[in-house]
């Protein structure tokens, strides 16, 4: 029998990053298992921890090792795949194994230990003196003055309370509480406790039926007469209803339903309910579409696979418009007649109502949903109806990978090439990679889709020399109705400044949205940039505001009159005169939504809009909202930043026009020109899609830049071929692996010297191995290091910043020696204030 638990506390450091034993107790032997989250003595304190594995023996002694103080859920959150996933990540991610675990379960289970005060029980062995009483401390009880005999006896009530509880009911009794506890009266116990708790209703259901129940109505008293209606029509439903639909059918009281309850003639009962975030919504049925040839030849790929119950992978690259969607759902209809599940991941920003939509109207209620605008019950129960095998589909964004299903066939990840499928934050890992992994644990497919894969994707299906990546290419380069691409022109803004139009339309552009009005059709406008104006400037001294905690120019938000810091989150009011000179030529510069929706008022009378980003859509369920009005034919143009560009489909847009294609151009990232490819390509495609044609103006001041040239033709392979001839020249993905390791401290001085040092010392170890060198040869195995230099953003939250970044290919182990680096340099240090943050094969270099 199993009687040690080797567990991961949570306790966010380097040296708890390991597991530590701890004796089962008896009472819940037979409900421990490996993914069990428990409660455990770490110190003086109480910790949550997840069981990783469950022992016959320790090489502890056992006298020295504490027992689990609590199991905290009957049903393990994570099945025993996800426990050993999480080990993956850590090794692969060189993150904490407790920060992969925390990322797998919800936000509600993230419990923390919180204190409570509870009477001190006397024992039982207390000697007894002459008189027969309990000698000790309770003697005194008779003695305690009346105040605290008042607090005793509360507790003693009540049960355990916490002290905040207890301070704000006897205010001023502090030190009181505090003296009950030295003198061992009163005693500090903790508990760990879940942000949430499962949504319970009170439901009513009548006690007795037949025979017994005619005898029963009649033997009420008119003084009783509306219990007896409340009966009756229990006796009618014969099934338990809610207490509050009860309550409101017959207008009447709780009281009287709590009398028939004394009386043993109903029954009253807290009955568990899921908070369901689309439980008024009606999903229209869908049936399976016929598929095209192309669609047809793509589905039976993966159908053989999930037939025969294989690891595959597959990059299905398909134009917009394709029908990837409908492979999807054919796909999963086949996973689920199997009895497996699946789960399809969908960047946050395409997760809109109307993908939500297409699921559920396929597959009702066997679909459950996650993404970061639901609250945090309604994904917590969404998660537990997936633990508890309620629903066989999971659709959610990046985290959703994570979903527990016990026996998953199918993981599909629309959108592939998406960005956001990188975590930022630690555990910084790749929803990608994680999928292909898990897959591999269970036998499962994955289907990476995309008009415009990743770089790296695309050439591992292309070249198949990743033995770890090397997916199965299916291609669908056609729309099904014969319905054509639509016409994209490229309109050099620069010819437009020349011959006087100084408007942020041009002049197609503005005759474009002119005849759509006339014709009542739709436009859909895209802007890369939220706001109103990229930054502030004096035009008299040449001050611009920029952020005072971070290195990086403040943006203006006309709504709100104010200076925002998209980093930090930083606010001031917008300044009417220089802050430097005194100066009235406060010029706004550049363009953002806000901006454009003004010109768009003042160009274009009667012109309605409706503008989608991130402002616009804080509030719950304003997405939904804002793209119903739109479907709904309230508005004419649809503005927004990358909102509108993914996973909308409208009949009547016919006009697509992007203000500034070129803006991400000019990202310090060697991946500018791919991303501007593939939002143009993503954002052209919202447009002719159905039965009218499309037309799409592309504004540019780098008309003759591939990648705009490229997305204009809507020519992926020759972006491709440009592309990496680029990235081979100079050695960046997918030709190496990159790591970008970022050092951060408050005083400049101390991290120049820092990094310099850690730089030196992972060039030296490296050296050591052999492993320096290659990159620009071509060799199997090579290894380099860029920097130490201060990061795009120098300073963030007044925090200076440096970075370096190593590049490598091949079985070497990388991420291994920069963790080991990493550690040794904080170590050494014995600093506190310095940060190392270490990102595997990053999507962001800023």
């Amino acid at each position: 029998m199993n009687t040690i638990a080797k567990v991961i506390v949570d306790v966010p450091s380097r040296e708890t990053d390991r597991p530590f034993d701890y004796l089962i107790p008896d009472s819940i032997q037979d409900w421990i298992e490996v993914g069990s989250r428990v409660a455990v003595p770490f110190g003086r304190r109480t910790v949550q921890g997840f069981v990783i594995s469950l022992e016959q023996e320790s090489q502890l002694d056992r006298s020295r090792m504490k027992k689990i103080q609590e199991l905290l859920d009957h049903i393990p959150p994570l099945p025993s795949d996800l426990v050993e996933l999480a080990g993956w990540m850590s090794q692969e991610y060189a993150c904490s194994t407790i920060s992969a675990l925390q990322a797998m379960i919800p936000s509600a289970l993230k419990g923390k230990a919180e204190r409570y005060i509870s009477y001190a029980e006397p024992s039982g062995e207390s000697a007894e003196s002459d008189q027969g009483e309990p000698e000790g401390l309770f003697s005194l009880s008779l003695l305690q003055p009346a105040e605290e005999e008042e607090i005793i006896e509360y507790v003693k009530a009540v049960g355990p309370v916490t002290f905040s509880h207890l301070d704000a009911r006897y205010p001023g009794r502090g030190a009181m509480i505090k003296s009950l506890m030295k003198r061992g009266v009163l005693q500090e116990s903790q508990s760990i406790k879940d942000k949430l708790k499962i949504k319970t209703m009170k439901t009513v259901a009548a006690a007795v039926s037949g025979g017994e129940a005619e005898k029963v109505l009649a033997s009420f008293t008119p003084q009783a007469r509306r219990q007896k209606e409340v009966l009756a029509f229990l006796l009618e439903v014969q099934i338990p209803i809610g207490m509050q639909e009860l309550l409101s059918t017959l207008g009447v009281t709780a009281g009287t339903v709590k009398k028939l309850a004394d009386k043993g003639l109903a029954v009253i009962e807290d009955v568990e309910v899921f908070r369901d975030p689309y439980k008024d919504r009606r999903f229209k049925p869908t049936l399976p579409l016929s598929l095209t040839p192309e669609q047809q030849e793509a589905y039976n790929h993966i159908a053989d696979r999930l037939d025969r119950r294989e690891h595959g992978v597959f990059l299905l690259h398909g134009v917009t418009g394709s029908g990837k969607t409908e492979v999807y759902l054919q796909s999963i209809e086949r996973c689920i007649s199997a009895g497996r599940q699946s789960i399809v991941l969908v960047p946050e920003i395409s997760l809109t109502p109307q993908m939500v939509e297409r699921f559920k109207g396929r597959f009702g209620d066997r679909v459950a949903v996650l993404h970061s605008r639901l609250s945090g019950g309604e994904r917590y129960d969404e998660w537990r109806k997936i633990r508890e095998g309620k629903v066989q589909v999971a659709i959610g964004a990046r985290s959703a990978i994570f979903a527990p299903f016990a026996d998953l066939g199918l993981i599909v990840m629309d959108e592939e090439h998406e960005t956001s499928y990188k975590q930022e934050e630690t555990p910084k890992y790749h929803a990608r990679n994680v999928a292909v992994r898990r897959a591999m644990q269970h036998g499962a497919a994955v289907v990476l889709g995309s008009a415009t894969p990743s770089l790296e994707s695309y050439h591992a299906a292309r070249s198949q020399a990743n033995e770890e990546f090397a997916p199965v290419l299916l291609e669908m380069r056609q729309r099904p109705a014969g319905s054509e691409l639509p016409a994209v022109r490229i309109v050099d803004m620069r010819e437009e400044l020349k011959d006087g139009n100084r408007s942020m339309f041009s002049r197609e552009l503005h005759q474009g949205i002119i005849s759509r009005m006339e014709r009542g059709e739709q436009t859909v406008l895209f802007l890369n940039r939220r706001g109103f104006s990229t930054f502030v400037m004096c035009r008299t001294c040449g001050y611009v505001a920029g952020c005072p905690e971070c290195d990086i120019s403040l943006t203006y938000h006309q709504k709100s009159n104010n200076l925002r810091c998209h980093y930090c989150g930083y606010s001031e009011p917008a300044p009417s005169v220089c802050p430097e000179c005194g100066s009235e030529h406060i010029r706004y510069f550049g363009t953002g939504t806000q901006r454009v929706e003004g010109e768009l008022a003042k160009l274009f009378p009667g012109i309605r809009v409706i503008r989608m980003d991130v402002d616009t859509t804080v509030e719950k369920g304003s997405h939904e909202k804002l793209l119903n009005a739109f479907r709904e034919k309230k508005a004419d143009v649809l503005l927004g930043t990358q909102m509108v560009a993914k996973g909308l489909d409208f009949p009547d847009v016919t006009l697509v026009g992007v203000i500034a294609a070129d803006s991400s151009l000019n990202f310090p990232d060697f991946r500018a020109a791919e991303k501007t490819f593939q939002l143009l390509t993503q954002v052209a495609g919202r447009a002719g899609r159905h039965q009218l044609p499309g037309e799409v103006f592309v504004q540019s001041y780098t008309p003759d830049h591939y990648s705009i040239i490229h997305a204009s033709r809507h020519d992926y392979l020759s972006f491709v071929r440009d592309e990496l001839k680029h990235r081979r020249t100079l050695g960046y993905p997918p030709y190496c692996r990159l790591i970008l390791v970022t050092l951060t401290h408050e005083n400049l001085q101390i991290l120049v010297r820092m990094a310099e040092n850690f730089v030196s010392d992972l060039r030296g170890r490296a050296q050591q191995k052999g492993w320096f060198g290659g990159l620009d040869r071509f060799t199997s195995d090579a290894f380099d290091i860029l920097g130490p230099i201060a990061s795009p953003i120098p300073r963030i939250k007044n925090r200076y910043r440096f970075q370096c970044m190593v590049k490598y290919r091949g079985a070497l182990e990388a991420v291994q020696l920069v963790r080991e680096v990493s550690g040794l340099t904080l170590e050494h240090m014995k600093d506190a204030s310095l940060q190392i943050s270490i990102d595997v094969d990053p999507q962001m270099l800023m």
